[in-house]
């Protein structure tokens, strides 16, 4: 392990001491004019955004102890409510509220205009290209939003899957994509993962899962998990490779 990696991890082991990195909570409206809500963390004003999508029934809550440790590795973050979705880490979800108000369909796949919306504001305020970060089916909408979008430098999907029956293939989706890509998986998901990955051309793909044990979706970057460690190591190693 490089020095500068070590230096780094002890940055993050700093971080999880205390999640209280301050953010402010943003909206923004997406292309059927439903308001979104996200958390926004910023450490500086130029850095890359690193777009935070959480997985089903949860909501940008569950990125709390997340988004500051990549603040400390200098990415901002925009940790994000999609319309589908409830409640996480005791935040309401309050796109989804907006949106079973106002009759919007709030299926998993109703959420990609959700992920593109986000993906505007944060590249407005950056001016630079951004990294999404998807989580169990956000992680599927994540690789697929990011492969031909421009704006998308990089993706990091936990637990990506087949989550939207007949009416999307992500297998098929993401074949040909050729940017750089971190998947991170549990240890029971990762046959699974690296037949959904296959057809994935990018010279920069790493998929990782523990020899054992991991979790599902994000949460494998939390305390909750007892590899958490393993997995920031390869993320920031990943991260460094794709630096501007």
């Amino acid at each position: 392990m490089r020095i500068t990696t070590i230096c780094l991890f002890i940055l993050l082991l700093e971080a999880t001491s205390s999640f209280a990195q301050s953010f402010k909570q943003v909206a923004f409206n997406a292309q059927d004019q439903l308001q979104i809500s996200a958390d926004e963390y910023v450490v500086n004003k130029n850095a890359t955004y690193i777009i935070l999508l959480h997985q089903a029934r949860s909501s940008r809550g569950e990125f709390r102890e997340i988004a500051p440790r990549f603040n400390k590795l200098g990415y901002n973050c925009l940790a994000v409510d999609l319309r589908s979705g409830n409640e996480g880490s005791g935040v309401t979800n309050e796109t989804a509220l907006r949106a079973g108000n106002f009759g919007k369909s709030m299926e998993f796949i109703d959420a990609t205009q959700d992920i593109m919306a986000a993906i505007a504001y944060a590249e407005a305020k950056s001016r630079k290209n951004v990294i999404l970060l998807g989580s169990s089916y956000s992680a599927s909408l994540a690789l697929i939003a990011g492969k031909d979008d421009p704006r998308v430098k990089a993706v990091m999907a936990f637990s990506p899957g087949e989550y939207f029956d007949i009416k999307l293939n992500v297998q098929k989706s993401v074949n040909g994509f050729n940017k750089p890509v971190f998947v991170g998986c549990a240890a029971d998901e990762e046959p699974y993962v690296q037949t959904l990955m296959s057809e994935v051309v990018s010279s920069k793909k790493l998929i990782f899962a523990p020899s054992a044990g991991g979790k599902h979706g994000a949460k494998s970057l939390t305390k909750a998990n007892k590899n958490q460690n393993d997995y920031w190591l390869n993320i920031i190693n990943f991260l460094k490779d794709i630096k501007d």
